[in-house]
């Protein structure tokens, strides 16, 4: 069967309102790898380890820091692109100068990342090719996805020198050791109240829009603050500030804006100020449990903070902070929890 048919079979079940997943064999798919990586499967993974000169050892490395499964040593399944990825540990000065445990966890830290957005990419182009499956040809929808990616990849490396350049005044220089990985932080975890029981009420459009709702105005928000998300999963999300004043003025604001947004069920936020471990853009350590456990016990539509944020904001006026009983919670025995509010006006 022909990729034409594939698709031609695609459009059809999509028009129908089926949903179907492509086989990995199908010429379809090959041709859209094609496209994806600038040609055929020329290699195996022998062939591969030759022509970039690294070692076996290194390959296997490089490929399972990737996030992929192995492949059978006499499977023709690798491209030129892959040759030229592998060879940059071979032949790259800057590559070689980095610590093979550190170039591998920033190969799995950026593979992460990287694996969620192409899955959401190549699901909102399926649905965008299920919408307009009537009179759909299987040459222009080739040609959109080969003018589509240029344009993803470009702006794709606009966003990130973007973040390097912010990243780059938010750390200070200095031997890589853990030390200097240790920040002053707050921390604040954001989660919607009764996510669980709201997933089983409404269809997977409605969750889609919610959860879309959700990310654009903890985006919004948050950034617009002064903050940076740290990472948000499914129905929470992580992030940071450098002041406490700022993690303080953001939880409010994130209160006010989803009280406004009928789609979206109410928050509760933990806050917890100290210091943080930062590690490929991930932050650990006491403060994060803290602010996480905090939010846990956190009622809905209401902040908890640590001892720290309220003393931090006890000579701010624009906020209010009610000490509660102390938390019995896993990893803290008298978890000391007080209320933020802003003062009335």
């Amino acid at each position: 069967m022909t990729w034409e048919q594939d698709f031609g079979e695609f459009l059809e079940a999509a028009a129908r309102g089926e949903r179907r997943r492509l086989d990995e064999s199908s010429a379809l798919v090959t041709a859209l790898e094609e496209r994806v990586l600038d040609g055929p499967r020329r290699y195996t993974r022998g062939e591969v380890v030759a022509r970039a000169g690294v070692t076996e050892d290194e390959a296997l490395r490089l490929w399972r820091s990737l996030g992929f499964p192995d492949v059978p040593d006499d499977l023709v399944y690798f491209t030129d692109r892959d040759v030229e990825a592998a060879s940059l540990l071979a032949t790259d000065p800057a590559a070689r100068a980095l610590p093979t445990d550190v170039r591998e966890t920033v190969i799995r830290a950026i593979a992460q990342s990287m694996s969620r957005l192409a899955d959401w990419q190549v699901g909102m182009l399926a649905r965008m090719v299920a919408d307009r499956a009537e009179g759909a040809e299987p040459e222009n929808a080739l040609a959109a996805a080969r003018d589509l990616l240029p344009l993803l990849e470009r702006a794709q490396t606009y966003i990130w020198r973007r973040h390097v350049a912010a990243a780059v005044s938010r750390f200070v220089v200095g031997p890589l050791d853990d030390e200097n990985d240790t920040r002053e932080l707050t921390v604040g975890f954001a989660d919607m109240v009764g996510f669980t029981r709201t997933t089983r009420r409404r269809s997977p459009a409605e969750l889609a829009e919610m959860i879309a709702q959700f990310e654009a105005v903890t985006t919004d928000v948050i950034g617009g603050g002064g903050g940076r998300i740290v990472k948000t999963v499914g129905d929470e999300v992580l992030f940071v500030t450098d002041t406490v004043a700022a993690a303080a003025e953001i939880a409010v604001a994130l209160h006010e804006r989803v009280r406004a947004e009928p789609v979206l069920p109410p928050l509760r936020i933990g806050l917890a100020a100290g210091e943080v471990l930062t590690r490929f853009g991930d932050v650990y350590g006491e403060t994060v449990n803290i602010a996480a456990r905090l939010t846990t016990h956190a009622r809905p539509d209401t902040i908890l903070v640590d001892r720290e944020v309220r003393e931090a904001l006890r000579a701010d006026d624009r906020y209010r902070t009610q000490r509660l009983r102390p938390l019995q919670v896993k990893g803290y025995r008298h978890l000391q929890p007080y209320t933020l509010r802003t003062m009335e006006p």
